[in-house]
């Protein structure tokens, strides 16, 4: 997810349809949306009275960040439930999501893609997300591999039917959208068959960190936000965000871990910090991808949220690590 200063100037690939957990406040109580906060010293004289139009105006929107609060809630809230449910029911309904959630990914990256002149075959990738979600759950890390090979080689052959000169256009984008999508999500279904009985409560850990991750840095952020953290990719995330965005990851994810699958509070603390780190770059990635495709959102698909890459851009570099970390701190 990507955050910015609702009263900051919008930069095409920002999303503003989602709250900003790191933005740090402007010192001027009266600055509104399009002007960027300036400092004492860089303040002109006389400067206060130009923000005056500004007074009195409402953010338009449903919330401070100038999306549809209420849409996002219910939005985040439905999406929660289908995943845990499947988790909690019937773990088998979890590749049903997946593979959903791929082909809905790999659709909305072709998508944007396109904006910059490449036309990345659809079909192929779509059923490469299938093929992909499929082999993770079943084979394993290996198989996986195997399939994105597989994806890759598929969309070549199909732009090889148009010429050299659509391989060349088309290669890139078609293996950033096998990857950055079916591939990493994939390891969402490596990670419940990690472990027969815990492997859903893996799942659920790793996502609750990635929410505490971002809740923490909103909380620091609205309060304690001063100093940019990345402010040509996203301009209005501070370090003490990233601060309370770590902090809370770690505090959360030692007591879940401890209770819910007897990890030490110590491979607790270090897998929170590790996946809000991750949860962070993931949303960094988007943020730079958006940027440079000048596009505001993925798609329009979910009210209040934009598109389901907008909500997934933390969790899959998450799911990945957690894979990782927990074949390292899980007992064999």
């Amino acid at each position: 997810m990507s955050y910015v200063d609702p009263r900051a100037r919008q930069i095409p690939g920002d999303d503003t349809s989602v709250p900003a957990p790191y933005f740090h406040e402007s010192e001027e109580p009266h600055a509104h949306a399009g002007t960027e906060p300036m400092s004492d010293s860089a303040r002109p004289e006389g400067g206060k009275g130009r923000r005056r139009a500004g007074r009195g105006r409402k953010p338009q929107g449903g919330g401070r960040a100038g999306r549809n609060l209420p849409a996002a809630i219910a939005v985040g809230v439905s999406l929660g439930l289908v995943v845990l449910a499947s988790l909690l029911i019937q773990p088998m309904a979890l590749l049903v999501v997946l593979v959903a959630a791929s082909g809905i990914g790999a659709w909305e990256m072709a998508r944007a893609l396109s904006t910059s002149g490449a036309n990345p075959p659809l079909i192929p990738l779509l059923a490469g997300s299938v093929l992909m979600t499929g082999l993770a759950w079943y084979e394993g890390a290996d198989a996986l591999v195997l399939g994105l090979l597989v994806t890759v080689g598929a969309a070549v052959l199909w732009r090889l039917a148009d010429g050299v000169a659509a391989v060349r256009r088309d290669f890139t984008p078609s293996v950033l959208i096998a990857v950055y999508g079916p591939f990493l999500l994939s390891f969402a279904a490596m990670l419940v068959r990690m472990d027969e009985n815990d492997g859903p409560l893996m799942v659920i850990c790793t996502l609750v960190a990635v929410v505490l991750s971002d809740t923490g840095g909103y909380a620091a952020g609205v309060f304690l936000g001063k100093h940019p953290m990345a402010p040509k990719i996203s301009p209005k995330k501070s370090w003490e965000g990233f601060a309370g965005s770590v902090t809370a990851a770690a505090i959360g994810s030692s007591a879940l871990l401890f209770f819910l699958l007897d990890i030490p509070v110590h491979w607790g603390l270090l897998f929170g910090a590790v996946i809000s780190v991750v949860a962070v770059l993931g949303d960094l990635a988007e943020s730079m991808l958006k940027r440079d495709l000048k596009v505001k959102d993925m798609s329009n698909l979910l009210p209040g949220h934009g598109g389901l890459m907008d909500r997934l851009d933390s969790i899959l570099f998450a799911v990945p690590t957690a894979y990782l970390l927990f074949s390292i701190i899980t007992p064999s």
